[in-house]
């Protein structure tokens, strides 16, 4: 029982951390509007995502998340839409976003480089009556009586690359540019703000056989004010139909073995219907408290051209 109050205490006020901001998505591959907004539109049909993802199974107040997201282009592929909306929680806090991403793309010689922008606005509650919670002193003045709520908006912007042959993609991004308030103090100095997370990414698709496609993927984060964070993928795809991929994730904690291995399975049902299932091995002291983290991508594609690669990087309109 005192392990489980620990471990709620901890997770509760570890969302106040700089680096808990950000939701974390193992399968970033198939969702990276969430990380850049000029991605918004990559693909050569509109497209409806749906993620779902339960971290450190077992844990009371451990993180879980869902986010819905879609995309199309516009003006004659010149233009890229989309809209997100996530819901996160971790023991007493909860995050409701809701996106919206804008996009133009300039026609280079050998890709094109589109410019993103994006508007978010952030609801954040605390459940001051979570039964969980037992005051020693019922009487302070300084634990609340009532949930806690505010909306935060803030801005975005984003850059990304997509090569038309070579089939490489480059991105950077600034998802928040304002260290908005996400305190709910009513006196005193502001604890709490949103801090500017810089996210880049790239990847490659290699074409070993004709039935064989395999794309290595990287994904970099930094939050300020927390430790560098990174994610290595390695994708493979068969017969455009049956997809594998392989993740570590660096961070952790002192044995410096990293954050987990993660392994992923998904198959391209029909035509309009992907999903891949994940699993995430922890590496650090923590993976004796939890069972791994789970993670469901579904991705539906609205009219789809022929022939088209719905794994691997975009197709460059």
């Amino acid at each position: 029982m005192r392990n489980q109050i620990v471990t709620f205490v901890f997770l509760t006020f570890a969302s106040l951390a700089q680096a808990q901001q950000q939701q974390m998505y193992t399968q970033f591959a198939f969702n990276k509007q969430a990380y850049n907004p000029a991605y918004a539109g990559s693909f050569v049909a509109p497209t409806l995502t749906a993620v779902y993802r339960n971290q450190w199974m077992g844990l009371d107040g451990a993180p879980k998340a869902l986010a819905f997201s879609f995309a199309q282009s516009l003006l004659n592929k010149r233009v890229g839409i989309g809209a997100n909306i996530a819901r996160q929680s971790i023991g007493i806090n909860s995050n409701l976003t809701f996106e919206a991403a804008y996009n133009y793309r300039i026609q280079m010689k050998r890709g094109v480089l589109a410019t993103g922008l994006q508007f978010s606005l952030l609801n954040v509650r605390q459940n001051w009556n979570d039964p969980r919670i037992i005051a020693i002193d019922q009487g302070d003045p300084g634990i609340p009586l009532d949930p806690k709520s505010k909306f935060v908006p803030n801005f975005g912007v984003g850059l990304y690359y997509q090569a038309y042959h070579d089939k490489w993609y480059a991105g950077v991004a600034l998802p928040r540019i304002f260290s908005s308030s996400i305190d709910f103090s009513e006196f005193g100095d502001t604890l709490s703000r949103e801090v500017q997370h810089f996210n880049a990414m790239g990847g490659l698709q290699l074409t070993p056989t004709e039935d064989l496609k395999v794309t290595p993927q990287v994904l970099l984060r930094y939050a300020l004010g927390a430790p560098f964070d990174a994610e290595v993928n390695v994708g493979a795809l068969l017969r455009n139909k049956f997809y594998a991929g392989l993740t570590y994730r660096v961070g952790g904690d002192i044995n410096f073995a990293g954050e987990s291995i993660d392994v992923a399975l998904g198959l391209q049902a029909i035509d309009e219907l992907f999903f891949c299932l994940s699993y995430d091995i922890g590496l650090t002291r923590l993976r004796k408290q939890h069972n791994g983290s789970v993670e469901v991508t579904v991705r539906y594609y609205i009219n789809p051209p022929d022939e088209v690669d719905r794994v691997g990087p975009a197709r460059p309109f």
